[in-house]
């Protein structure tokens, strides 16, 4: 039951501790799975781009501030979604769907959050600052996307991923090829995992009006989304042989192949729990990808040709 309940007809405002409660449950500190997926790309960035040993005060300030940033967006989605979550059964006891917070408190939320990893950008080099304002927009943009387009995870995929250009100027002031194409290997990581999400509520989307990916594929969901995974492994190995990575990094990447065909075997027959046990299992993805970087900087040998 909502905390705000109903007594002879009046409101019973929530308590401080109640209200609290109500803005953890807002930014989904209970559900850290979307803190993990963007954090995942941030830290392969952060790797490569310091060539395996990047700057310890700048890993802390982008882990702060994907807990910041990934914490501001759903603030500002359930602001966005406050008309449909009450509509959809997995959503509909979410605090703004319920009454616990009103939409202007989460509006405030999004802004304070925003402020405070602004605040940490602004430790950092003026390229990543400048970078830092596309990374808001698309954060403020992504929840307001599934109206208009059936591709809302390219917004969401460009939020999530619009760290890794930031990290690469944070450590080297520059961005080159193989950020990008890290960067696109991270768009298409979204439309795989956010698809696997979407297809739980699919039913309840298309009732209400939601647009999402798995309704446009349809019955083609489970084969557009391995073809997805095929491009982001490609796209995942060309990054490791442009940055001269070795064995350990793509024996990992095989292990990443391996969770990405268990994915698979979970989907197979679209029942929702399952899917979401598969979108879930990218944080594992993701992972795998992370300790490929960390142990083959650490303990592979140096590639042919590098003294």
């Amino acid at each position: 039951m909502s905390s705000i309940q109903v007594k002879t007809g009046r409101r019973i405002a929530p308590t401080w501790r109640e209200r609290l409660h109500g803005y953890l449950l807002l930014i989904r500190l209970n559900r850290p799975i979307g803190i993990f997926l963007l954090m995942w790309p941030a830290l392969w960035a952060l790797w490569l781009a310091g060539d395996g040993q990047p700057p310890w005060p700048l890993v802390v300030i982008f882990v702060l501030g994907v807990v910041l940033m990934r914490s501001a967006g759903c603030a500002i989605n359930d602001f966005a979604d406050r008309g449909f979550d009450g509509q959809v059964a997995r959503t509909r006891h979410r605090p703004l769907a319920t009454g616990l917070v009103s939409p202007q408190e989460a509006v405030a939320i999004f802004v304070l959050l925003s402020l405070a990893a602004f605040g940490l950008v602004l430790l950092l080099n003026w390229q990543t600052i400048a970078l830092s304002v596309v990374a808001v927009l698309l954060t403020v943009i992504y929840p307001f996307m599934k109206r208009f387009t059936h591709v809302p995870q390219l917004f969401l995929g460009a939020a999530f991923g619009w760290a890794i250009p930031m990290a690469f100027t944070a450590v080297t002031g520059t961005i080159p090829v193989d950020a990008w194409i890290l960067f696109a290997a991270t768009l298409v990581w979204a439309l795989i995992y956010d698809t696997q999400y979407a297809m739980v509520d699919r039913e309840d989307d298309l009732k209400v009006g939601i647009k999402s990916t798995a309704i446009l594929f349809g019955r083609a969901d489970r084969l557009a989304i391995g073809l997805l995974q095929l491009v982001m492994l490609a796209l995942l190995a060309w990054v490791g042989m442009l940055a001269g990575r070795g064995a350990l990094f793509f024996g990992f990447l095989a292990v990443a192949a391996a969770l990405a065909v268990y994915q698979q075997v979970l989907i197979r027959h679209r029942d929702p729990v399952r899917c979401f046990k598969a979108f879930l299992n990218n944080n594992y993805f993701g992972m795998a990808i992370f300790l490929g970087l960390v142990l083959d900087y650490a303990l592979g040998t140096v590639p042919a040709g590098i003294d």
